[in-house]
């Protein structure tokens, strides 16, 4: 059974930072290495809105210990997202594009070609930091497995993204659950495990018409993954909210149980399982993840001694 390391999908989010870290952590340095002498594994999520300066990606690497993991969510254009024309990367903006309400639509290949090798070029102090966990491709829900014309076209994709990324773990997280109904569940994992492609398993709410993804667990590479976004049913679609309202829900004690058998499940067909807790509004994801680390035991999960003494928290850099 491989070990398990349970995070949050941001260290940076508003609430996140008025209701979680003391007061005199006021400083992105300081922030990180606050969290990282709690937690061993993290999700940057920035860059699915704009490709980072390598230089953060740098001081990301400098600022946390050895052997601490990143996860890094692929820039939005890589899973054919419409992005904010205002946040290209300059070489971007050479190319011709459509733009519909400040969102560039429909970028022409050579675009997403480039978009993949600044993106990959952006986050390899990672990389050579040994800190790199994994990309994670998460893809709109109108990335369906609806028909067979849909599903060739997005296995050629995900093909493609594979031959873009190399042998960098690659994370493919569906936002349409017709990937994974009764009829295309096999293939769908077949496909991914075949090709070395972490299959995501994500928690979220729950419709009577079946429009998210249901909590499927399953281990399609040695390498297992879990997101954990909530399940505010009022905000999961709504429009013009942010991140962190879009996700307000924290876990109670008796949700969190019914993940822990599909976490040991995951645990026993893999070498290493991450949890990620994207629920980010105030103190909520922190909270369920240590609350989740302790239902799953020292046995699972190795625990993370905080420092003593504000040397440890890097408040100079």
């Amino acid at each position: 059974m491989g070990r398990v390391h349970v995070g949050t999908c941001s260290w940076a989010d508003r609430t996140m930072i008025e209701a979680w870290y003391p007061p005199d952590v006021t400083t992105p340095a300081a922030r990180l290495r606050y969290y990282a002498s709690r937690f061993d594994t993290v999700e940057a999520d920035a860059p699915f809105y704009a490709i980072p300066d390598r230089r953060v990606v740098e001081n990301w690497a400098k600022r946390t210990p050895p052997g601490f993991v990143f996860h890094v969510k692929a820039f939005g254009m890589m899973t054919q997202h419409a992005v904010d024309e205002r946040a290209l990367h300059p070489e971007l903006r050479e190319y011709p594009h459509e733009v519909e309400r400040g969102r560039v639509k429909r970028p022409s290949q050579e675009m997403v070609d480039l978009a993949f090798d600044l993106f990959l070029e952006a986050i390899e102090p990672l990389e050579e930091a040994g800190k790199l966990g994994g990309i994670l491709m998460q893809f709109p829900p109108f990335f369906t497995a609806l028909d067979e014309a849909m599903l060739e076209e997005n296995f050629a994709y995900l093909d493609y993204a594979r031959g873009r990324l190399g042998k960098r773990r690659m994370l493919v997280e569906f936002r349409h659950p017709s990937w994974v109904d009764d009829s295309r569940v096999r293939d769908t994992l077949k496909f991914l495990g075949d090709r070395d492609m972490t299959y995501v398993a994500v928690d979220a709410p729950q419709f009577p018409t079946r429009t998210t993804m249901p909590p499927l667990v399953a281990a399609t590479t040695s390498v297992g993954y879990v997101r954990l976004h909530g399940r505010n049913r009022d905000t999961y679609f709504a429009r013009n909210v942010s991140a962190a309202d879009r996700f307000d829900y924290r876990y109670t004690a008796d949700e969190l149980e019914e993940w822990a058998p599909k976490v040991r499940q995951l645990a026993e067909g893999t070498d290493v399982t991450y949890v990620m807790f994207n629920n980010c509004k105030y103190d909520y994801a922190p909270r369920n993840a240590r609350e989740l680390a302790e239902i799953l035991g020292p046995e699972m999960v190795s625990p993370v001694v905080p420092p003593t003494g504000d040397e440890q928290l890097g408040l100079g850099l």
